[in-house]
């Protein structure tokens, strides 16, 4: 069921949509280093893990700059499409996780490697990313008081992508919820 979701460029163009609400909201923000105002600045990035026919404008990282004089930095508005500099989608990275923690019908590394063509030290170092970093993060300690206390820390991101779908009509929905709530930190 989710990795037929990742294999759709329809979930890739809806992301990309609610990239650029999230991107127009901290537009309005202003610079949060000066208050000045920002521009786009938009860059494109080559992820991986996705279908080939993904429109060419979801490559696109939204970015902004400021536009004031002695300032000019970079401001990237949240994303639920990119997971920082991580060169996978988002999502892949978060079925990729949660089917490795899961092991249904023997997700086992060699069937997530040739189902995802990701190598096996890059699910090594997600796994210990989500097990070693991530529950210590300051972005999941503003996230943690705003899901079920089912959602163990030594469980992520499984858990968290389980508690989102069983509060969804369909998976597709509950991968967006989650993915648009890891953005929100």
């Amino acid at each position: 069921m989710l990795p037929e979701l990742i294999q759709k460029a329809s979930l890739f163009s809806l992301l990309h949509r609610i990239d650029k609400d999230l991107a127009r909201q901290h537009q309005h923000g202003g610079c949060p280093y000066c208050g000045g105002p920002l521009h786009q600045a938009n860059y494109m990035r080559k992820p991986r893990g996705g279908p080939n026919d993904i429109a060419e404008e979801c490559h696109l990282r939204l970015s902004l700059c400021c536009g004031r004089e002695g300032c000019r930095r970079r401001s990237l508005p949240p994303s639920a499409r990119f997971m920082g500099r991580r060169v996978y989608w988002g999502c892949v990275i978060l079925i990729a996780m949660t089917l490795r923690q899961n092991r249904p019908e023997g997700a086992s590394a060699n069937k997530l490697i040739r189902l995802l063509g990701v190598s096996r030290k890059t699910l090594i170092r997600w796994a210990i990313y989500f097990r070693e970093v991530f529950p210590y993060s300051g972005r999941w300690q503003r996230l943690r008081g705003r899901v079920s206390s089912s959602v163990r820390d030594s469980d992520l991101p499984g858990a968290l992508l389980r508690f989102f779908l069983l509060n969804s009509e369909s998976a597709g929905n509950g991968l967006i919820a989650c993915l648009q709530f890891l953005a929100t930190a």
